[in-house]
């Protein structure tokens, strides 16, 4: 389940190019019901971890999630022959708790042309229409929607992970042994500067660095995606 949630929701970021290390806010599943939904709680926080979402939410029903019907006129033509159109429009029609009866329950059954017919969940496909700020998908009777929206301080929050990245790498470029503290001097730049300022503690505590500064200096060139700034590492000699 955590594989099946993490795999989609992982799908959706590669959708909009939003790395890993870039931080969301939140995920939504509307549950099918208490037991799928106890099995998603249980591994909440792994799927968080790795997906990097700061929320894993649950909607009641299907809550926010508006979901249609497309009938698979190949495997159903064969199936209904002449009724094939009636049964389509039938389906097209159905309200959202009928939707959601046809995912849990595996069919749904009516009257068309005074006959009695039956319509498989593998007869058709069943998908949610985005809503704006967030992408959802579905496998089967699973549901994610991914809040895609980045406020100021998630874009902060992401900028300062990017920052700690660069920095690991220069430590192992420069052969520090894992437990050296070390002082970093960083380029301007506003988007690091406006991380640095929320996100100080955080990357010294990452990175093993007794200082932070932002000043010019002859460090590495360091690639960041829209720009390049150098950075410059200090052993502390302590």
């Amino acid at each position: 389940m955590a594989q099946k949630i993490t795999s989609m929701t992982l799908a959706l970021r590669r959708k909009v190019n939003i790395k890993v290390r870039q931080p969301l806010a939140q995920i939504m599943i509307p549950a099918i019901d208490a037991e799928q939904k106890q099995h998603i709680e249980a591994v909440a926080d792994l799927i968080k971890n790795e997906v990097n979402v700061k929320e894993l939410l649950f909607v009641e029903g299907q809550g926010m999630l508006v979901k249609k019907i497309k009938c698979n006129f190949r495997v159903m033509g064969k199936k209904f022959g002449k009724l094939m159109k009636s049964v389509a429009a039938h389906m097209d029609a159905l309200t959202q708790d009928e939707i959601a009866l046809l995912e849990t329950s595996g069919s749904i059954s009516f009257e068309v042309e005074g006959q009695a017919v039956t319509v498989e969940a593998c007869d058709v496909d069943i998908i949610s229409e985005d809503i704006p700020g967030w992408l959802v998908s579905n496998e089967g009777n699973l549901t994610v929607a991914l809040e895609v929206e980045l406020t100021e301080e998630l874009k902060r929050e992401g900028m300062a992970r990017e920052l700690i990245n660069r920095i690991q790498n220069l430590r192992k470029e420069t052969g520090l042994e894992i437990t050296d503290r070390i002082c970093v001097t960083i380029a301007p730049n506003a988007q690091t500067d406006a991380a640095i300022a929320a996100f100080g503690d955080y990357i010294k505590g990452q990175v093993l660095a007794d200082e932070l500064i932002i000043a010019p200096n002859d460090g590495a060139e360091t690639e960041f995606e829209d720009f390049n700034l150098n950075i410059k590492i200090d052993k502390n000699i302590h």
